[in-house]
């Protein structure tokens, strides 16, 4: 059973196209004008084991939010309905990512059910000119809504000796640690036998 999804969302603010293949290997093609989220994206494929297409044009000349906001909602909506009913799958996926000092971990229930708990430390504003860090927690939540899942991420750690928390790897490591999780999460269950992962009989 293919398990791909096309995705358009067009608004007054911006115009995303996402094209996902969950079975596929990990190659992309990513663009949305914000260089650095690109770069995260683009660790949703590698080491999620997607192949993800990611075309936005947003209102840049405002700021990023619409942008990277709308693209989280398509990428979540493209995962939702690449997964279907679910039947088959693992459910739950974990994962604890080190990055040189950071140390990450995620954890996501393909639930039905959107709730995320994103905790980090206080980073600098920006990551290169135009990527907010305070959007990361934004990017969870609406990614999270809109694919219905349950997601929590966590920085364990981030110190780093005589200075402040790298933002580039707190938030790159979050990523990784996202897209591994959700690996295991989406791998289908050669013990499942086509069943739903829910005694509920649904997700």
């Amino acid at each position: 059973m293919s398990r791909t999804a096309r995705v358009e969302r067009i608004t007054k603010e911006t115009k995303v196209l996402v094209e996902i293949d969950l079975d596929g290997t990990g190659t992309a093609e990513i663009s949305t004008g914000v260089g650095f989220y690109d770069h995260m994206l683009h660790q949703i494929a590698r080491h999620g084991g997607y192949d993800l297409t990611v075309r936005t044009v947003g209102d840049l000349e405002i700021d990023a939010h619409h942008t990277m906001e709308d693209t989280a909602l398509a990428l979540g909506a493209a995962f939702d309905q690449a997964l279907g009913d679910k039947a088959g799958i693992r459910r739950y996926g974990s994962a604890t990512v080190p990055m040189d000092e950071v140390l990450v971990r995620a954890a996501v229930d393909l639930s039905g059910r959107p709730y995320v708990v994103h905790d980090e430390p206080a980073l600098a504003p920006y990551i290169g000119p135009v990527y907010p860090t305070s959007m990361t927690r934004h990017i969870w939540e609406s990614f999270g809504q809109a694919a219905r899942i349950t997601l929590h991420v966590d920085v364990l750690r981030a110190a780093r000796p005589g200075g402040n928390p790298d933002a580039h790897h707190v938030v790159e490591a979050q990523f990784k640690a996202v897209s591994r999780a959700l690996r295991e999460a989406t791998a289908i269950d050669p013990r499942a036998a086509g069943a739903i992962p829910s005694t509920k009989g649904a997700l």
